[in-house]
């Protein structure tokens, strides 16, 4: 079993008022009479916006049933491997079928896959609107330098883009920059402060598209794919282990909007487990769907 060095960061322990647990008599009741019952819970995950948003909110619903949670950030191919060799019991960021299709072709068949948590996920080439010239990837000539703003090297999203160079011929002397998300969003805001051309790799849900007014370019020869969902996968042996954990997992599930708004909130200052926290606190409904059936023996 391979063995990582992995920065692990836990979610500290409360109870939620919008929760209403059978088992539970009081908002102080101790773990043993919770549905966790105070088991260790571990889910990974890459530091992409919308994955930080996401696990922090799943996390935090997990603790509040009394687990005991951790969540652990990894580099993208780790986190792959860590759930299919159990090291990890579960993440909520597989994005499919396109980004992700490496990492599933290897590793899908080593854990199990709950389907979507979210559907509607894009990924593509991004401009600002005020490119009014360029609405598609063919229209591209000597924009930005000829420099698309990429992230991490090896991102589905940047192998992507790379493969776009190849086959647009008009793409001839175009490079993909990478560097990181956070590095281009700086680069994004700053260009768009000055109204500077820029096209940078995109991907929805992210918080920049409620900052900035942007467009996708649109992609004739479908080198970004279709539409994606991004699903909860978790390690083979969790729903015998910790089924009321798995039917939570299982039950996740949350709209763009949703994790766009905590998103923005995380951008603007707010601490993730906090910002996790407000947006539970605001949506009780959504939040019970997901812990429907969940109760204490």
């Amino acid at each position: 079993m391979s063995k990582f060095n992995w920065k692990k960061t836990g979610l500290t322990a409360a109870l939620a008022t919008t929760l209403v647990l059978a088992a539970c008599s009081s908002d102080d009741a101790s773990k043993e009479d919770t549905v966790g019952k105070g088991e260790e819970i571990e889910l990974s995950y890459v530091a992409w916006d919308t994955e930080i948003a996401s696990t922090n909110v799943i996390g935090k619903v997990l603790e509040d049933l009394g687990y005991d949670v951790e969540l652990t950030q990894l580099d993208n191919a780790i986190m792959w491997e860590a759930v299919a060799t159990g090291e990890a019991d579960g993440m909520v960021a597989a994005w499919l079928p396109g980004t992700h299709g490496a990492q599933f072709e290897r590793y899908g068949d080593q854990m199990v896959d709950l389907g979507p948590n979210l559907e509607g996920a894009k990924i593509g080439l991004v401009v600002p609107t005020y490119m009014e010239d360029v609405n598609s990837i063919e229209d591209l000539t000597d924009e930005a330098g000829q420099t698309i703003t990429g992230i991490e090297p090896g991102a589905g999203v940047v192998a992507a883009s790379e493969r776009t160079v190849e086959e647009y011929p008009n793409l001839e002397g175009w490079n993909v920059q990478t560097s990181s998300s956070g590095a281009m969003t700086t680069t994004l805001g700053q260009a768009y402060e000055n109204e500077e051309e820029i096209v940078v790799t995109g991907w929805s849900p992210h918080w920049k598209f409620e900052t900035y007014d942007l467009k996708y370019l649109e992609d004739p020869n479908g080198t970004f794919g279709e539409a994606e969902t991004i699903n909860t996968m978790v390690r083979e042996g969790l729903e015998e282990e910790m089924p009321e954990a798995y039917q939570v997992l299982d039950q996740f599930e949350w709209s763009v909007e949703d994790m766009e708004s905590i998103m923005l909130d995380i951008q603007e200052g707010t601490d993730p487990e906090d910002a996790a926290e407000a947006w539970i606190e605001a949506n009780p409904e959504k939040v019970a769907e997901w812990t429907e059936g969940v109760t204490a023996e």
